[in-house]
C-alpha cells in the first residue's frame, strides 16, 4: 500500500498539541535511563545477585519492544489518543508499584508495566499526522521522534540528583507524577483523531510477534551472563528464528495483519528500519560509556573523577542538542528531503565517535562529544518517521511507526549486550571489583562507528522519491501547491446525498484489485475529495457517512497525470462528470 499525499489532517490542532505530545514521549523515554545512576547499587538495594538485578532493566526493555507495534496497531483501529492515555496510565501504575516495594519480583513487575508505555511514541507521531497541516508536520514529528533520546538524556542528571540526595524510590514517585501530568495535559489539549484503519486486531499475530521478540531479545540482553555459546542462549535464538518465520508466514495470509509485511518489504520502509537499528546502537553506546568514564576515580589514570550529578550534567547536552535539532531538521528536510538529513546525521555521528577516540582525557571533552553526537543522532532520529510516513498509508501510520520504534529498541538492546560484554571482558580486576578500562571504552566507540557505517550504507540504498514527498513543504503556499499537483494523479469529485447536496466528512476509501486499501481521505465541508492512485489499474471507491447508506463504485485509472472526475452519490449510482 502506498501513502496517499492527499490524506488531509482530519482535525486542526491547537498550538499546544505538539509540545504536549512531545512531553509524553519524553516522559515514557525517561523510563529507559531512570535507574542508570543507581545501577551498580541495585543488587544491594534489592538484596539479590547482580545477574538477577539486571532483570529490573531487561524487563522494561522487553515490554517496551513488545508494546510498540501492538499499541500502534490498536491505535490505528480504535483511536490513537485513547491508546496513548492507556499507555501512560499503565506506566503510572507500574511506577507506583515500583515505588512501594524493594522486593525483586514485584519491582520487575512494576518495571515491566513502565516499559509498556513506549508505544506512546508511534501513537504520538500518528496523532500528529492526522491533525497537523503539512507545513508543520515535519518538525513536529522530528521532535516526537527525538523525544526518545531527549528523555533518556535529560533523565540522567535529574535521576542522579534525586538518587544522591533522597531515597531511590523517589525516582519512581517522580516518574508517576510526570506520567499523571502527561495524562491530564493529553486529556485537556489533544483531540482524538477520527481516522481509523479497516479490519480487526490480529490477536494471533500479536501473540506470535511478542513471543518471537521475547525469545530474540532475552538472549541478547542476558547472553553475557549465560554465555554466548551456552545451550540456553543458542536455543533461544533458534526458537526465536522458528517462531518469527512462522509468524511471518501467517501474517502474509491474514487479511488484516498486525504488521503488513508486504509494505515493510518495500525498499523505502525496509532500509529505513535497518538504518534505525544502527542509529539505536549508536545512541546507546554513548549513554553507557560516558557516565562510567566520567565517574571513574582519577587514581585509575584515565578516569575523570566526577560526581554522579556532575557526570549526569555533562551527558545531558546529548538530549538537549537532540531537542534543539528538530527545527534545524525541518529546514534541511524541507530543502533536501529526509533521506539527506538521515545521511547527514549519520555522518555527524561517525565524526563524533571518531573524534571521541582522542577526546577522553578531560571532562570538557565529554561535553563536546555529547553535543556532536546529540546533533547527529537528533538529525537521524528526526528523519526516520518522515521516511516511514512518506511510504505508508495514513491508516497504517501507528503500526508502521511502532515497528520502526521497535527497530530502534532492538538496536539499543544489541548495543547494551555487546558493549556490556566488551567492557566486562576488557575490565581490570582490582580487589575483586571489575574496573572498565580505556581500551574497552575505545573499542566501544569503534563498534559504534562501525554500526553507523552500516546504517549509512542502508540509508544510501533508500530510493529517491518519484514525486515531491509529503513532508517537504516549508510554507502553507508550497503545501497548497503540492496538494493541487497531487489532485492531477488520481480520482477527484464530490460526495453527494440522494438530493444532490454535498456530504461533508464522508470517508472515501480507495481499494485496489487485491482488495487492499490504497488510500483514504475525508470529504471537505463542500463534499469534495481527492485521492491519488499508486499505479495503473482497476480500483473500487467506497464511500460512507453517518446517516447515509454506503456506496462502492468500480473505476479504472491509466496511472498517468490525468485526473478522473468522479462524484459519489450516497446512496445511489455513481455519477461520472
Amino acid at each position: 500500500m502506498t501513502h496517499t499525499p492527499t490524506d488531509q489532517p482530519t482535525r486542526r490542532a491547537s498550538g499546544a498539541v505538539v509540545p504536549v505530545l512531545a512531553f509524553a514521549g519524553i516522559v515514557v523515554a525517561v523510563m529507559q535511563t531512570l535507574l542508570v545512576p543507581v545501577i551498580k547499587d541495585l543488587p544491594q538495594l534489592l538484596d539479590t545477585a547482580p545477574s538477577n538485578a539486571t532483570w529490573v532493566l531487561t524487563s522494561t526493555l522487553l515490554s517496551g519492544a513488545v508494546a510498540t507495534p501492538i499499541m500502534g496497531r490498536l491505535g490505528d483501529l480504535y483511536g490513537k489518543r485513547r491508546l496513548l492515555i492507556l499507555s501512560l496510565a499503565v506506566m503510572v501504575v507500574g511506577a507506583l508499584v515500583s515505588a512501594l516495594t524493594s522486593d525483586l519480583l514485584t519491582m520487575i513487575a512494576g518495571r515491566t508495566l513502565q516499559g509498556f508505555a513506549m508505544g506512546a511514541i508511534p501513537l504520538g507521531i500518528g496523532l500528529m499526522r492526522d491533525m497537523l497541516p503539512r507545513e508543520k508536520l515535519g518538525s513536529a514529528m522530528a521532535l516526537m521522534s527525538s523525544s526518545i533520546g531527549v528523555g533518556g538524556g535529560l533523565a540522567l542528571p535529574l535521576a542522579a540528583l534525586i538518587a544522591q540526595h533522597a531515597d531511590w524510590h523517589a525516582l519512581f514517585y517522580g516518574a508517576a507524577g510526570l506520567g499523571a501530568l502527561s495524562i491530564v495535559l493529553t486529556l485537556l489539549v489533544v483531540p482524538e483523531s477520527p481516522a481509523r484503519a479497516e479490519g480487526t486486531f490480529d490477536v494471533l499475530g500479536a501473540i506470535g510477534l511478542s513471543t518471537g521478540l521475547v525469545l530474540f531479545l532475552l538472549p541478547i540482553t542476558k547472553g553475557s551472563d549465560w554465555g554466548w555459546t551456552s545451550g540456553t542462549t543458542l536455543g533461544l535464538f533458534a526458537a526465536a528464528a522458528v517462531v518469527l518465520v512462522l509468524w511471518g508466514v501467517m501474517e502474509l495470509r491474514v487479511k488484516a495483519p498486525l504488521v503488513d509485511l508486504r509494505t515493510t518489504a518495500r525498499p523505502a520502509v525496509l532500509f529505513t528500519n535497518l538504518a534505525s537499528i544502527m542509529v539505536g546502537v549508536s545512541f546507546y553506546v554513548v549513554s553507557l560509556v560516558l557516565p562510567q568514564l566520567l565517574q571513574l576515580p582519577k587514581a585509575t589514570g584515565y578516569g575523570l573523577g566526577q560526581s554522579m550529578v556532575v557526570a549526569g550534567l555533562l551527558v545531558a547536552p546529548l538530549g538537549l542538542t537532540m531537542m534543539f535539532t528538530a527545527p534545524v531538521y525541518a529546514r534541511l528536510s524541507a530543502k533536501y528531503g529526509p533521506k539527506f538529513t538521515l545521511i547527514l546525521g549519520m555522518l555527524i555521528i561517525a565524526i563524533g565517535y571518531g573524534a571521541g577516540l582522542g577526546l577522553m582525557s578531560a571532562a570538557w571533552q565529554s561535553l563536546v562529544i555529547a553535543v556532536v553526537l546529540g546533533a547527529g543522532i537528533g538529525l537521524a532520529y528526526s528523519s526516520l518517521p518522515a521516511l516511514i510516513v512518506g511510504a505508508v498509508p495514513a491508516s497504517e501510520t501507528g503500526a508502521a511507526n511502532g515497528l520502526n520504534t521497535l527497530m530502534r529498541s532492538i538496536g539499543t538492546s544489541v548495543s547494551s549486550a555487546v558493549i556490556g560484554m566488551v567492557l566486562a571482558n576488557t575490565a581490570d580486576n582490582v580487589g575483586g571489583v571489575a574496573i572498565p578500562t580505556m581500551h574497552g571504552f575505545r573499542v566501544s566507540f569503534l563498534i559504534a562507528t562501525g554500526a553507523v557505517a552500516v546504517g549509512l550504507l542502508m540509508a544510501l540504498f533508500l530510493p529517491k522519491p518519484n514525486r515531491a514527498p509529503q513532508l517537504r513543504a516549508s510554507s502553507e503556499e508550497e503545501a497548497n501547491l503540492e496538494r493541487a499537483e497531487a489532485v492531477l494523479r488520481g480520482f477527484r469529485g464530490r460526495v453527494l446525498d440522494a438530493s444532490g447536496a454535498p456530504v461533508p466528512r464522508a470517508k472515501v476509501t480507495l481499494i485496489d484489485r487485491r482488495g487492499r486499501q490504497a488510500g483514504a481521505t475525508l470529504s471537505g465541508d463542500d463534499g469534495t475529495y481527492a485521492l491519488t492512485v499508486p499505479a495503473q489499474g482497476a480500483y473500487v471507491l467506497a464511500a460512507r457517512a453517518t446517516g447515509h447508506g454506503p456506496l462502492a463504485s468500480s473505476a479504472t485509472h491509466a496511472g498517468d497525470d490525468r485526473a478522473i472526475d468522479l462524484d459519489l452519490a450516497l446512496p445511489g449510482e455513481t455519477v461520472t462528470t
